[in-house]
């Protein structure tokens, strides 16, 4: 099977195993981004715990999930945005004010979109999540 987008199929995988109430959550391949991306969401309490597991292929990630999550998908294509332009995005991804995360990959690491305002940079969209 060929992967166009390995980090849309594992927010989805993710996604999917939270509409059925799954505890436990299998991702693979296991990739540096996605590691960056499940702190970010491990910060924002929508996971429990992650463990980077080497099974000798691509390597896999284990969730363990709360149950918080009510979507979460990869933001195609991958926006460019300057550290003023968040809250066009913020309307068009996330439900309300103060509610959701999107989580974006600037020059100094991968950050939530309120925590690369605050320090006052841009960078590219990579995922939302509420």
């Amino acid at each position: 099977m060929t992967r166009t987008d390995p980090l849309a199929d594992a927010l989805i995988n993710i996604k999917n195993h939270e509409g059925v109430s799954k505890r436990l959550c299998m991702v693979r391949p296991a990739s540096r981004l996605l590691g960056e991306i499940l702190r970010v969401m491990q910060e924002k309490r929508y996971i429990s715990t992650y463990e980077l597991v080497d099974d000798g292929r691509e390597g896999l990630y284990k969730i363990t999930l709360l149950g918080k999550i009510n979507e979460c998908k990869a933001i195609k294509p991958r926006y460019a945005v300057a550290k003023d332009e968040f809250e066009k995005f913020e309307k068009r991804y996330l439900p309300s004010v103060d509610i959701g995360t999107i989580i974006v990959s600037t020059p100094q690491g991968v950050f939530t979109h309120a925590d690369a305002k605050k320090r006052g940079i841009g960078g590219r969209l990579l995922a939302y999540v509420y």
